[in-house]
């Protein structure tokens, strides 16, 4: 059983690389699943890349709402793959909290990203949870 980080940095490569090929899904699934050894997959990783792209266009929807100074098909290939992936898991996976959820971006922001590209990244998510917030009260 993978780690929950384990899961969501497989999630969020995956997702990467589906912005560069004009593959469905399964095709990057099982591309992936002959890389077992750098890529784990498992039912929670395609899970969560298929639900990130069902839901692509309220989650571009709402990244756009809070990036003032980029539109969505100009941020960059990562911060968009994250972004998309953070803000699904807060709003559609009950097991992820909204903190978990922007730290665990900023993680993987830290990780592919260039420097600007962890404050662009933290800052749009801090702006989606804050508003959240003022829904759930």
């Amino acid at each position: 059983m993978a780690a929950r980080r384990e899961i969501r940095q497989a999630a969020f490569l995956l997702s990467f690389e589906k912005l560069f090929l004009d593959e469905d899904l399964e095709n990057i699934f099982e591309s992936a699943e002959a890389l077992d050894e750098f890529i784990p997959m498992n039912d929670e990783v395609k899970g969560l890349v298929r639900g990130v792209f069902d839901k692509q266009e309220e989650l571009d929807g709402i990244i756009a709402k809070y990036s003032d100074k980029r539109a969505v098909n100009r941020i960059p290939k990562v911060d968009l793959a994250v972004l998309r992936l953070a803000i699904y898991e807060a709003l559609y996976d009950e097991k992820v909290p909204m903190n978990v959820a922007i730290s665990e971006a900023v993680y993987l922001t830290e990780k592919y990203a260039l420097d600007p590209d962890i404050s662009f990244v933290n800052g749009v998510l801090g702006s989606f949870s804050k508003d959240n917030k003022k829904e759930e009260n």
